[in-house]
């Protein structure tokens, strides 16, 4: 019998299960799909709480997790490292996240500062080599609700990201489209970003053999076809930001839902228990800010469940 079964293997579930078996429960992980398939394999995992509303729960979760994936870089961690940022902006107060950054600078027009950056293809196979060697191995199974996972423990985590709308009948959460173009790298370190600007988001975020070149946030949008129209505009957008990018040949592009809820993540337990007494502790609705604010979330969870 385990102690606690997660539901979902993305960067949310992974990392709640690394925690609650570091603290010595006896974990089940069960997902309909693979780490590799999921909207964390496609994300672009740059630090940052996008569009994530003010709270100083979320605050604190984005603080733990700069700090656990500034350790992470520091002890070679794969796929992670930290990034030099520049980001454009009207001159305004500084970013309620800027807490939990220790160097932002704020230059008027311009915000500064250094942020872990997530390679997700190589750390999600780094955590789930973590999960194996602690003896927790994923079981692929597509639910049907949550009842049928408190067959395994009585106490559930529901990281089940867009899947929650279904699994826990919950109407505010809503799939937010990101598209991005990937194209080989000419020597670029900074990450840049304009989040305003008025054709949409900009993002140039350069990794070790390639540059996420971003993108798009279309709310309810379900259709992760490839679309050349919108690619050339991304292209041209982050071109015009980032100039030595003209001409980079392009790799590939991608596009993933995010797991957006209306009102923000929700992670807690449930007040109401499965109908077999299991517990439920929720942990989804993270949109865009997922792997900014899965090492906090994990360890808001270790903390309900009690170890």
């Amino acid at each position: 019998m385990f102690d606690v079964v997660v539901v979902g293997a993305g960067v949310i579930g992974l990392t709640s299960a690394i925690r609650l078996r570091e603290a010595g429960a006896q974990v089940a992980l069960v997902a309909a799909d693979p780490p590799a398939e999921t909207v964390s394999a496609v994300a672009a995992a740059v630090w940052y709480p996008t569009r994530t509303d003010p709270d100083p729960r979320v605050l604190a979760w984005a603080g733990q997790t700069y700090d656990e994936l500034a350790r992470q870089a520091a002890a070679g961690a794969p796929g992670v490292v930290m990034r030099r940022t520049r980001m454009l902006v009207q001159p305004s107060d500084d970013p309620w996240w800027a807490p939990a950054v220790p160097n932002f600078e704020d230059h008027g027009r311009e915000w500064r500062f250094t942020v872990p950056t997530v390679e997700m293809g190589p750390y999600l196979e780094w955590l789930v080599a973590r999960l194996a060697g602690g003896g927790v191995a994923l079981e692929r199974r597509r639910l049907r609700d949550l009842a049928e996972a408190a067959e395994l423990a009585p106490v559930v985590v529901n990281a089940t990201g867009l899947a929650a709308g279904e699994l826990c009948a919950d109407a505010a959460v809503v799939p937010a489209r990101g598209r991005v173009v990937l194209v080989a790298n000419p020597g670029i370190e900074t990450s840049v970003r304009q989040e305003h600007h008025p054709a949409g988001m900009v993002y140039v975020h350069p990794r070790s053999r390639d540059v996420v070149l971003g993108g798009t946030y279309e709310l309810g949008e379900w259709d992760t076809a490839p679309d050349p129209r919108v690619a050339a505009g991304i292209v041209a957008r982050c071109t015009e930001l980032v100039p030595e990018l003209a001409g980079a040949p392009v790799l590939g592009e991608l596009a993933g839902l995010r797991p957006v809820r209306r009102g923000g993540a929700r992670v807690g337990t449930d007040p109401d228990r499965l109908p077999s007494g299991a517990r439920v502790i929720h942990n989804y609705g993270h949109g865009g800010a997922g792997v900014t604010l899965s090492w906090g979330c994990a360890a808001s969870v270790l903390v309900d469940f009690g170890a």
